[in-house]
Parts: structure tokens; C-alpha cells; sequence
């Protein structure tokens, strides 16, 4: 079957073939059992960065990001006791995650970011007493 097609003002003919119903099955099914969670999640806007140092902000107890993404998974609390290189939280960008870890040893006095938020290149994410 043909089909024409027009993208950005541009049209194309293509061919296309039709399938059976048996073949339309994914060749990947998920796992049976696995509960799959779906939340919304806030993304940053493309090419944005966080604001420059604030002022007031002892940049030594401070960890911010070092890329635009989402918060995958939050793995400390106000008040927890970290060493240096201690996993903090795993960000999601262009579908790779990274580790981000503590770049000091201290206590932890706030998560500025939480599961599922959007967060921007050198926003902080945590601030250490």
C-alpha cells in the first residue's frame, strides 16, 4: 500500500505494509507482575541554567547539578550523616542516569529537589551544615 505523506511543506510517497494480526505483538513484553507507576514529572526548559551563585550561598556546603534532568530516586534525608562520595540522588538526562554524590563529608540540611522534578544545570540539590 502507498501512502503520501507531507512533512514541513515537503510530501512524500511511501510504501507501506500491512501486517497481520498475530505480528502486530510486541516482540518485547514486560515482565508479568511488575506494577508499572506513572507520574507526571515537571522538565526543565532546554538550554536553561540555574541562576549563577547566590549570594549568601558557601558554595563548599553546597552539591548542585551538574546537568539538566530528572530526580530518579532520592537517597538521603535532612539531618542523615554522609561521608565524602556517599550516593545522594540519581538523575535522569537524555535517558543515562547519573550518580550524584556527596563532595564532602557532613550533615545534610536540606534536599532542594525531590523524586520526579525537573532540575536545571548547577541548581542546587542539596546544602550540607
Amino acid at each position: 500500500m502507498k501512502l503520501k505523506i507531507g512533512i514541513d511543506g515537503s510530501d512524500y510517497v511511501v510504501d507501506v505494509e500491512v501486517l497481520e494480526d498475530d505480528e502486530l505483538a510486541p516482540s518485547y513484553l514486560p515482565p508479568h507482575g511488575e506494577p508499572t507507576t506513572v507520574r507526571p514529572v515537571s522538565l526543565p526548559v532546554a538550554g536553561t541554567e540555574a541562576p549563577p551563585v547566590e549570594e549568601g550561598v558557601d558554595e563548599a556546603k553546597v552539591c548542585r547539578s551538574p546537568v539538566a534532568g530528572v530526580v530518579v530516586k532520592v537517597n538521603v534525608r535532612p539531618d542523615q550523616q554522609l561521608q565524602a562520595d556517599d550516593l545522594i540522588m540519581v538523575l535522569e538526562a537524555m535517558k543515562m542516569e547519573t550518580h550524584i554524590t556527596a563532595p564532602i563529608a557532613g550533615k545534610i540540611k536540606r534536599i532542594t529537589a525531590g523524586e520526579g522534578d525537573g532540575v536545571k544545570m548547577h541548581q542546587v540539590l542539596v546544602e550540607f551544615e
